[in-house]
């Protein structure tokens, strides 16, 4: 069959950022089906951009892209955002028009915006539509105090809504989105939860290369890889450095890109932290080398209510790469580490806490170093990608059939 995504956000493996899609995306192609992706040219993570992305490629042979106008403007205001995901929800529609003989339409959010076009398309092909929510939005813009307007809110959670109720199936990624979507509508609601592809980290690798390049000899490294954007609260892992800054074998780790690295890196370089390093981002193809670099690794996201029902892709890479992980964070994905025994979980926003678990695994190397492996032993059982991609190519194929 032939598989419709629209996705503004796709990342390739060799670009920085989630490829949650591609990895999902290869499966598909190597079970037989086609693959066509909509995506921007922009980079979420810089906004800018991408060297890497081409007006239209191929991948992996069946596995297509086409790059649509995006507003270059993600990381201005929200206003600049707001004509970003609409320039990519017009643009993406035309493009979509000239994709020929489609059996499914998949619509995946955040942007929402998109899962209009997603919608529109499968509706004029006479295509199920699949609607995939990587996050809960609006909630989440709300909570985090992104969106405030009561007549933006309203709106966009009317849109909510409409999605859900329109969609011939909706897939969610954190076994906590269910009841908030299946509460807003949605008819049929299934999990293919967030994993790692564990043939891509290699659990016994020690990054001695990547360390030697910089200059980690004999340093316990502690690493946050991923976005560094306002939810990702990474005030508090310079915090921690300033708590950690009497102990000279210890480095805090940024590695990533976003709209608040550079309010980040002067807030650093103001207080004359020398323990805290920003690297820039690296390929998803690069990023087991980078994990294997680090000691043990970090995971944190604001402490907002509903943050507690999200999924984090890059604590499942964490797991694949056998690293403790230091979790600021509640919820589902606190469940997982917890069960996996894979890491130090700690409350979110507490800066203290952080540097102690830290210290912690500094102190005891061989401790995370038995955490690490906990947590690659559960993920192989659990969260692998290629179990998760059949999942997926079941549903897939179960809607085509006409059992959604």
């Amino acid at each position: 069959m032939h598989i419709l995504l629209i996705h503004q956000a796709f990342v390739a493996l060799d670009q920085a950022g989630g490829t949650r899609h591609h990895e999902l995306g290869r499966y598909l192609t190597e079970r037989g089906h086609q693959v066509t992706v909509i995506a921007s040219p922009v980079s979420y993570l810089t906004g800018k951009a991408s060297p890497a992305a081409q007006p239209e490629s191929e991948l992996d042979g069946r596995l297509k892209i086409l790059r649509a106008y995006t507003y270059p403007a993600l990381h201005r205001s929200f206003l600049h955002r707001v004509f970003s995901f609409f320039s990519f929800m017009a643009s993406s529609f035309l493009i979509g028009l000239g994709v020929k003989k489609v059996d499914l339409v998949w619509g995946t959010s955040p942007p929402i915006f998109q899962g209009v076009t997603a919608w529109l398309l499968a509706r004029l092909k006479g295509a199920p539509f699949l609607f995939e929510v990587r996050d809960l939005w609006p909630i989440f813009a709300i909570q985090v105090g992104v969106l405030q307007n009561p007549l933006l809110i309203s709106l966009s959670e009317w849109l909510e809504r409409f999605l859900y109720r329109r969609a011939d199936q909706v897939m969610v990624n954190s076994p906590g989105f269910i009841e908030h979507v299946s509460s807003r509508g949605a008819k049929k609601v299934a999990l293919v939860p967030n994993g790692a592809d564990t043939g891509m980290f290699d659990p016994t690798s020690d990054g001695k290369v990547f360390r030697q390049a910089h200059g980690w000899h004999n340093k316990y490294v502690a690493l946050y890889a991923g976005a560094h954007g306002i939810s990702n609260d990474l005030g508090i892992v310079l915090q921690a450095g300033q708590l950690l800054a009497d102990r000279e074998d210890i480095v805090l780790v940024l590695l990533g890109d976003g709209k608040e690295k550079p309010a980040l890196k002067t807030q650093a370089e103001q207080i004359g932290l020398t323990n805290v390093i920003f690297l820039p981002p690296v390929p998803k193809s690069e990023i087991a080398q980078a994990l294997a670099a680090a000691d043990a690794c970090i995971g944190i996201l604001k402490p907002v209510p509903m943050y507690a029902t999200v999924y984090p892709n890059k604590i499942f890479d964490y797991m694949a790469a056998a690293r403790p992980t230091i979790l600021a964070m509640d919820g589902v994905i606190r469940q997982v580490i917890e069960q996996a025994k894979g890491g130090i979980p700690i409350p979110p926003g507490d800066a203290q806490a952080l540097a102690q678990a830290v210290q912690q695994l500094a102190d005891d190397p061989q401790c995370g170093q038995q955490m690490g492996r906990n947590a690659r032993r559960y993920l192989e059982e659990n969260f692998d990608r290629a179990a998760l991609a059949q999942q997926l190519a079941e549903l897939i194929e179960g809607m085509q059939k006409g059992k959604f």
